[in-house]
């Protein structure tokens, strides 16, 4: 009795008691002034109606409320800035940030030491970035509508969630449409976000050093580029869709250590991935299909392990340039083929011969385009029967002793799917000119 006593005393010292709830009416200046005179731990409620900003929030406190309670910054700097920890807003519309580039103007912004933020059920609407969590430790940005503004050049919008130096971050959930990048994550570590929905942006997770963290679970569709991993080490990339994305599904750029597995790209215009100067990583149980390159591997690149994927109807299943083989396959087991013509007499799912992608013709196509002419000619096709009966003619290239016999399959939602083929007619009637894939290191 007396330890049951002692336990509830030592709850009720350690709860805010003096914690309240108070209802907040929408006009002019009514939320700041809600904010200043409340204690830790109130909860402010908005009704519906128009909240001025911008507001910061200097202490620890709820701000809840309908998507008809509004604030709106009137177009001036950060609409809700959180300068305190244990913040939480959730379920009300954010608008009207300023478009000031410089001071990284958004919708809402975490800043340094404003731990253990939540964002959550929100409408983050028209701002130019949506959820900077700039600095904050353990910040959760989760269920958001955001929508990012629409200025002609992609590159001149902000990114839907920026994520600055702020480890252990939680991002899942959101949808995040326009705007610049879906959640671009820059000197960063421990982060996790899954389960996030991005379409008509430059990228769709954009990574620049950034750290020991999980991209999965999310959709990119109609997007300009995936899933860039950037300069970044033990990195897990899995169980991602990126359809019709325009000019890559996966890259991986100075990326190491990642563990990447699960995938789905399909429809891309140009390649499903790229790999440039990432070493150690493990690429496995992937499906690239539908591109115009499977995978683009150059740079360098060593050490990697690719087992288990599968490349379906790409125009070139592989784009590598190289003096030696390279093996794709690990433990005997090595990727699915569209195009080989394998047989499997042992019954055991692996291919009885192994599988080239790529023969002397293709490393002289790379090198010299104007060629491309002359690959219905016979001589081209006598040298391509020559070096399939003669392998030992063929040139260093990547080489899977081990083919598949069946691909891995991985589904689809109906919606995505109708999604899927709205953004490729969208692409066939647009020109992509403002966006350069080429041009990262600036941005």
């Amino acid at each position: 009795m007396m330890r049951s006593l002692s336990l509830l005393l030592s709850l009720l010292v350690t709860l805010p008691l003096w914690a309240a709830q108070t209802a907040v009416p929408a006009g002019q200046g009514t939320l700041a002034k809600a904010i200043a005179g409340a204690n830790p731990s109130d909860v402010l409620t908005l009704s519906a109606g128009v909240y001025a900003g911008p507001v910061t929030i200097d202490r620890p406190l709820t701000i809840n409320g309908t998507h008809d309670a509004i604030i709106d910054g009137t177009g001036q700097g950060t609409v809700v800035t959180i300068d305190a920890p244990d913040v939480s807003v959730t379920g009300v519309t954010v608008t009207g940030s300023g478009l000031d580039s410089q001071n990284l103007d958004a919708g809402i912004k975490i800043l340094k030491k404003a731990d253990r933020a939540l964002v959550e059920n929100n409408r983050v609407l028209g701002n130019l970035h949506g959820v900077d969590v700039h600095g904050g430790h353990d910040a959760q940005v989760r269920g958001n509508v955001i929508e990012g503004t629409q200025q002609f050049r992609m590159n001149d919008r902000g990114n839907g969630i920026y994520v600055w130096n702020s480890p252990g971050t939680l991002v899942e959930g959101n949808t995040v449409r326009w705007g610049r990048d879906g959640i671009f994550s820059n000197t960063s570590r421990k982060g996790i976000y899954r389960n996030n929905l991005f379409r008509d942006l430059r990228f769709a997770v954009h990574y620049m050093y950034t750290n020991d963290s999980e991209v999965s679970g999310n959709v990119s569709i109609g997007n300009h580029l995936g899933y860039a991993i950037m300069f970044s080490n033990k990195v897990i990339v899995k169980d991602n869709l990126s359809l019709s994305d325009i000019s890559h599904g996966v890259m991986l750029n100075y990326a190491n250590n990642a563990d990447v597995s699960g995938n789905l790209v399909r429809g891309g215009a140009d390649r499903c991935t790229f790999i440039y100067n990432a070493h150690k990583n493990l690429i496995y149980d992937n499906r690239f299909e539908g591109c115009n390159i499977g995978i683009h591997f150059t740079a360098g690149s060593e050490r990697n392990v690719l087992t288990g994927n599968a490349f379906i109807g790409n125009r070139t299943q592989v784009k590598y340039v190289g003096t030696r083989d390279i093996e794709w396959s690990f433990e005997d087991r090595g990727n699915y083929w569209s195009d080989h013509p394998g047989f499997d007499l042992g019954g055991d799912g692996i291919a009885d011969s192994p599988f080239r992608p790529n023969d002397l013709m293709d490393h002289i196509l790379w090198s010299q385009p104007a060629a491309s002419l002359l690959t219905g000619a016979p001589a081209v096709q006598l040298i391509r029967w020559a070096q399939s009966s003669f392998p030992a003619t063929l040139p260093g290239g990547v080489v899977d002793s081990a083919p598949l016999m069946a691909a891995p399959k991985i589904p689809v939602l109906p919606e995505y799917t109708a999604m899927e083929a709205d953004a490729a007619a969208r692409r066939k009637e647009s020109n992509p000119d403002d966006f350069d894939v080429n041009d990262l290191a600036s941005h």
